[in-house]
């Protein structure tokens, strides 16, 4: 039973980790990135589309991205998407591929992206706490009907902040990484 609260815990943080990741990895840092672009929505023949199910998003270098839509009708609709998405990007069309070359970022705009990015780690902090006060409830709820004793309940215990510090840990290296990003010129 304790193993299983155990494993529960661990995989509800890794997956707290992981979202973590693919927050920031949508972040802007100046460098062009085809994840840039996942949030832009398009109109497909009357449905909103993710931009990746329409087109192909590739990196030209550092600091230009190639979008090229799938169908040729759809040029116009993915170069209207971008502009109106809030990235403030200008697309460049020529025939079917539409080039998006991404400006780069000013330090104050860098300083705004680290209070982001340092505010997305934080909420997975408080949501790795609450993995752990939920584990804990429920070794608490095992101890008091009798199931396990309670030199079970403090090595549970134990495990879970265990289990907490190390996904506390990744967290932050998550985030040291993706500022020295955002701070890199």
């Amino acid at each position: 039973m304790i193993d299983d609260i155990l494993k529960d815990a661990k995989i509800r943080m890794g997956k707290t980790v992981e979202s973590l990741e693919g927050e920031l990895s949508r972040m802007r840092t100046g460098r062009a990135h085809p994840s840039l672009l996942e949030s832009v929505k398009v109109d497909y023949y009357g449905a909103e589309s993710a931009l990746s199910q329409v087109a192909n998003i590739s990196t030209e270098d550092a600091r230009m991205l190639t979008v090229t839509p799938w169908e040729q009708s759809m040029v116009k609709a993915v170069e209207k998407a971008i502009i109106d998405s809030d990235l403030g990007l200008n697309p460049n069309t020529a025939g079917t591929v539409i080039r998006v070359p991404v400006p780069p970022m000013t330090e104050e705009r860098r300083l705004d992206m680290v209070k982001k990015v340092r505010g997305e780690a934080e909420g997975s902090r408080v949501a790795v706490r609450n993995i752990r006060r939920d584990a804990n409830g429920d070794l608490k709820e095992l101890e008091k009907e009798k199931e396990i004793s309670k030199d079970d309940l403090r090595k549970g215990e134990e495990s879970v902040q265990k289990l907490t510090d190390n996904a506390i840990k990744e967290i932050d290296s998550v985030l040291g990484k993706k500022e020295t990003d955002l701070m890199e010129v």
